[in-house]
């Protein structure tokens, strides 16, 4: 299906943007003007510049991150450009550059366009052969920098954009922006089975849409104890902490487990989407007497080390997942999962295998669940070792890499 956009027709052939402006855009944050993982046995056959909005470093992000840093073993350069830049491109630089050049395109509010204009520049000046996109916002902008530019591009869905929040405005604002600019979007790469079936059932060509499971690196740090049924449990979540992650549940669930007397402590790993979420959240602790029973880290870079101090981690959301790397990573570091029956989640883990599945918005079966783990009625080294072999066998940063590397060829007849 085809749309006409005859602005974007009359300012295709526009010069670029003045020289300044490009330099403005790229100087802070460009790592050097070669990709360092490129070296001399490493041909390329394609450059990428990922659009992305670049404000957080949370799944989504760690996605991007892993691409960048893996794309060029198959022959693939993979470059940032941040819209909304902030933590991502942060991140970025305190890697030394090793996952790929990072511009900055910053847009100065929901519909700035201009910087399609900016990404646009940023093709022809550093010869991108395809761009990717990653929200609606990013696909917004690609959408438009493709058609000025003339190279093709690719979205990646992680998330349903109309279950991406509890703002039921915002999530019908980006799920309109996603549809609208998808006219013209040359593939659809979806992280889960699930995402795939709906983007489908939407109407999307399925010939055009390829799943590409998300994966992650196998990293196992050496653990320094191992739990046992009667002795203290340490429960971790891992996330950026917002409404549709499901915090009150597993809050609501541990203090059932206190009650009945069980020594389980939660381990609170990310940043909150906002200050008012962070306080609703301390007065739920406060009103149901968790105080000493919660321990707050904040954000982290190092989430490895991090899941090697908890015994299980759990993600109870509520719905909007596509498939949580977290929990990709907690399965790595051969830890136990407990989350919910939510979009893709299920094709990770098994229930009672890799870890524990239990109903979303329910903190009474979240509290089973757990119970079922502590009190060592499902022995926890056979579960850790089960979610260590799936994700080593399923789920690597290098098979995500290649199955998007072979998207990347297909569309640009590379073979």
């Amino acid at each position: 299906m085809k749309m006409t956009h005859s602005w974007v027709e009359r300012f295709r052939d526009q010069p670029p943007i003045e020289q300044t402006m490009i330099d403005s855009i790229t100087s802070e944050l460009a790592t050097s003007d070669l990709n360092p993982n490129v070296g001399p046995n490493k041909p390329i056959v394609a450059k990428v510049l990922h659009v992305i909005n670049g404000e957080h470093f949370a799944g989504a992000e760690r996605v991007q991150s892993h691409l960048g840093r893996c794309l060029p073993e198959f022959g693939i350069t993979a470059d940032f450009v941040c819209i909304k830049p902030g933590k991502f491109p942060q991140v970025l630089k305190e890697n030394g550059g090793d996952w790929g050049r990072c511009h900055l395109a910053k847009m100065q509010n929901r519909f700035d366009l201009r910087s399609a204009f900016r990404v646009r520049d940023l093709v022809r000046a550093y010869r991108y052969d395809l761009l990717h996109a990653h929200t609606p916002r990013s696909a917004m902008i690609a959408s438009v920098a493709s058609r000025l530019s003339g190279i093709p591009w690719v979205y990646h869905v992680h998330s349903p954009a109309a279950r991406d929040s509890s703002n039921r405005w915002s999530n019908r604002i980006n799920d309109n922006i996603e549809k609208l600019s998808l006219y013209g979007c040359s593939h659809l790469i979806t992280v889960s089975e699930s995402l795939c079936c709906e983007a489908i059932a939407q109407g999307a060509d399925e010939r055009k849409v390829t799943v590409v499971h998300n994966g992650v690196p196998t990293i196992r740090p050496e653990r320094t104890r191992v739990p046992e049924p009667g002795g203290r449990w340490v429960l971790g979540m891992v996330a950026l902490m917002r409404p549709r992650k499901g915090l009150e549940i597993v809050l609501e669930a541990l203090a059932r487990l206190a009650r009945e007397g069980l020594d389980v402590v939660l381990r609170i790993v990310g940043p909150f989407e906002t200050d008012a979420y962070q306080s609703e959240i301390e007065e739920l602790i406060h009103r149901l007497g968790l105080e000493n029973r919660i321990e707050r880290v904040g954000f982290t870079s190092d989430v490895p080390a991090e899941l090697v101090k908890m015994d299980a981690m759990v993600l109870p959301s509520l719905y909007g997942e596509g498939l949580p790397m977290v929990v990709l990573e907690a399965m790595a570091a051969a830890v136990p999962v407990i989350a919910t029956r939510v979009e893709g989640t299920p094709e990770a883990v098994n229930d009672g295998v890799e870890g524990l599945l239990a109903e979303p918005r329910d903190p009474i079966r979240l509290a089973d669940k757990i119970r079922t783990l502590v009190s060592g009625e499902i022995d926890w080294r056979t579960m850790s070792e089960a979610a260590f072999r799936r994700q080593k066998g399923c789920f690597s940063d290098r098979a995500m890499a290649k199955a998007t590397s072979d998207v990347y060829r297909k569309l640009l007849g590379l073979g």
